[in-house]
Formats: structure tokens, C-alpha cells, sequence
């Protein structure tokens, strides 16, 4: 029973750290994503042009395999952020979304499904 009890609490363990950080979920997106300034600032150091607060670079250090993998291991709040950014910077800000898609996905692998996804929002993406 003990040997359960030990077994249990490392798989609870090792299932928590599956998923990346919640340290910085209650960020406020909004103000970042509607401020040219802090966006862009945060896009400098996601492509590799500029300095990276902290959350930055937590973000850098995991967009690749978050858009791969279809943010597997985000929390509740930060797939929602995802969606909500992805969409933001399609219907926005495009110049972004092309120059980050550019950078993290040049085969478009995973643009069109983030891109559709949009579209079925009723987001008009110009061609």
C-alpha cells in the first residue's frame, strides 16, 4: 500500500511538470497585445532581435513546441491566451502573424490550422 501511495504522488510529480509554467498566467494579455510598443518589444525577443523580459523568454523558450504540438502542454489559461493572441495578430496585426509564422513555421505546417480556426471565427484573413 505504501509502495502505491509513493508511486502515486511521483506520477502526480511527473504529470504536473508535463505542463509549462503557470507562473506568468495572469498576465494581462489584453494590454500587451493593444500596446505597438510591448507587442512588438515581445515579437523582438520571440524572433531572436531583442532583448526578453522573463515572461519573454519563457514564451521564446516554448512557442516552437506549443504551436507544434497544439499547446499540449499549456495550462487552461494559457491555451486560451494562445487563441486569443493567434487571433488578435490575424485579424490585427498580420504583418506579425506572417513574420512570426515566417520564423517558427516556414513550411506552414501549422499556419492553415491556426488560420482556419480563425476563419470559422469569422475572422477575414486578406490574401
Amino acid at each position: 500500500m505504501k509502495v502505491l501511495i509513493v508511486l502515486s504522488c511521483v506520477l502526480v510529480a511527473v504529470l504536473a511538470d508535463d505542463k509549462y509554467t503557470d507562473k506568468y498566467d495572469k498576465i494581462n494579455l489584453q494590454e500587451i497585445l493593444e500596446n505597438k510598443r510591448l507587442l512588438e518589444s515581445y515579437m523582438d525577443c520571440v524572433l531572436g532581435k531583442g532583448k526578453c523580459t522573463p515572461e519573454g523568454k519563457e514564451l521564446k523558450d516554448h512557442l516552437q513546441e506549443a504551436l507544434e504540438t497544439g499547446c499540449e502542454k499549456c495550462t487552461e489559461a494559457q491555451e486560451k491566451g494562445a487563441e486569443t493572441s493567434i487571433d488578435y495578430l490575424i485579424k490585427n496585426e498580420l504583418e506579425i502573424w506572417k513574420e512570426l509564422t515566417a520564423h517558427f513555421d516556414p513550411d506552414g505546417k501549422w499556419r492553415k490550422k491556426y488560420e482556419d480556426r480563425a476563419k470559422a471565427k469569422g475572422i477575414v484573413i486578406p490574401e
